[in-house]
């Protein structure tokens, strides 16, 4: 299995700085293509939401080529991987809660994670960033929004919020792609004009998917988007 991929990551226009962090490796091993994605949006209402997407984004590439490709090798099962970002995760949770208590600040992240090993994808997810499933005019969105009415998250990773994830599980068939994206990607665009621009089947380079990507960005931009932006795009090869 071949996958097409780029990333758009963009401070914005107002924004001050840039406090999301994107994850995209992916490496051809002797069990088939392995890929890592992720899309982590710090909080801005925190004191280092940059510094907590950031630190997310580290672990989980170190993640990536240890204990989940010594899983590949061995071909563990599916649920022993994702037990095995269960406890990445929760690890993370308890070292952030300890900074924050030393510094006394707070800090947070959304993350969405993608592990595709060939043509089966698993999903792990907290905040309001998301995953999409494209398959041509169609889509999908595989994420729930974890916020109040008022927009408020309500789970995160980080020192502050409930933190029960959400986990799924699908295959990607080839010409489907999944997109990850940070609110301020979506936010000023609607669900037919991100499966118009981010239809798989037109796109068939990842130079294409790095401008459609920025199209979509530009275009958030231009009907007044004020937050960081970043998306993750993948599509399966025949």
């Amino acid at each position: 299995m071949r996958y097409l991929t780029d990333v758009y990551w963009c401070r914005g226009r107002e924004a001050e700085k840039n406090q999301d962090s994107v994850v995209l490796q992916q490496t051809l091993t002797r069990r088939g293509r392995v890929l890592l994605a992720a899309v982590c949006d710090g909080m801005g209402g925190a004191a280092c939401g940059g510094e907590a997407s950031g630190y997310a984004a580290e672990q989980l590439r170190t993640w990536y080529y240890t204990e989940l490709f010594a899983m590949i090798r061995k071909n563990k099962r599916y649920w022993v991987i994702r037990r095995s970002l269960d406890r990445l995760v929760f690890h993370m949770q308890r070292e952030m809660k300890r900074y924050a208590a030393q510094e006394e600040i707070s800090l947070g992240t959304t993350m969405t994670v993608l592990v595709l090993w060939e043509r089966t994808w698993l999903l792990w997810h907290l905040g309001d960033s998301r995953a999409y499933r494209l398959r041509g005019r169609r889509m999908e969105q595989l994420t729930e929004d974890h916020v109040q009415d008022a927009g408020k998250l309500t789970k995160c990773l980080g020192s502050f919020g409930s933190f029960t994830p959400q986990h799924r599980m699908g295959v990607l068939k080839p010409g489907e792609g999944i997109l990850l994206c940070s609110d301020g990607f979506r936010r000023r665009v609607d669900g037919e004009e991100l499966q118009e621009v981010m239809n798989p089947r037109e796109l068939t380079g990842e130079e294409q998917i790095g401008r459609r990507l920025r199209e979509i960005g530009e275009t958030c931009m231009k009907r007044g988007e004020k937050d960081n932006l970043s998306a993750v795009y993948v599509r399966a090869g025949r």
